[in-house]
């Protein structure tokens, strides 16, 4: 058997295994309103996506007075925590995981959501068990640093050119290039497919199905 490219496989969550794009942008766009901002646009609040959330806000909310980040911290949460509970993954993430676990790869997460926030979709879906570590933006810094990708790599005792980072977002792709560490693009997620291809990943799935199929033969 011909030895595997990748020994670590570095998963973002929302919009790349949990399905919950739609709903952040909503969330942002709801909080927003409750105070009387500037409602940020579609593309807009989806850009943020992945980023810590006070980075999230500063860059959505330009000029807001950073005092009233904990209000919109507040409302953003009060409605994502009404909505989160009707989240799912997306249509084939549980099989992959499993899939690449019973392979011997290191399976990993990155996430702009918060350590609370990660553990509680994580217990909600079920996977807990799943993955050998996981990095959330208020341990560390936030997307596109490297340092998620360079803190797991070193917790797992994996080389950083043997590890790929995959996800919905440039931010993503911009932290795999910055840490030195293979990007693999989704473009059921966030960012637009030309963004996401301007960044030149090593491959771009369409769908779950097809990001294990690659998966399975590529890495």
């Amino acid at each position: 058997m011909p030895r595997k490219k990748f020994d670590l496989i570095v998963f973002d969550w929302d919009g790349t295994l949990m399905d919950s794009t739609a709903t952040i942008v909503t969330c942002l766009q709801a909080a927003a309103k409750d105070l009387g901002f500037p409602v940020p646009d579609k593309r807009s609040a989806s850009f943020v996506i992945g980023l810590s959330l006070q980075e999230a806000l500063q860059t959505v909310l330009p000029g807001l007075d950073p005092r009233m980040y904990p209000r919109v911290v507040e409302r953003y949460r009060f409605h994502y925590l009404t909505k989160d509970k009707g989240l799912e993954l997306f249509a084939g993430v549980r099989e992959m995981l499993a899939d690449l676990s019973q392979q011997g790869y290191f399976l990993a997460i990155a996430t702009g959501k918060n350590r609370v926030g990660l553990n509680r979709a994580l217990d909600a879906a079920r996977l807990l068990s799943v993955f050998d570590a996981t990095r959330c933006a208020d341990e560390t810094f936030s997307k596109p640093h490297p340092a998620m990708l360079m803190e797991l790599t070193r917790e797992l005792g994996q080389d950083m050119g043997r590890t790929v980072m995959i996800g919905d977002t440039t931010h993503d792709l911009q932290m795999a290039a910055n840490a030195g560490a293979a990007g693999i693009a989704v473009h059921y997620g966030a960012h637009p497919s030309e963004d996401l291809d301007d960044m030149k990943p090593l491959f771009s799935a369409r769908s779950v199905p097809e990001l294990h199929a690659w998966l399975n033969e590529n890495a």
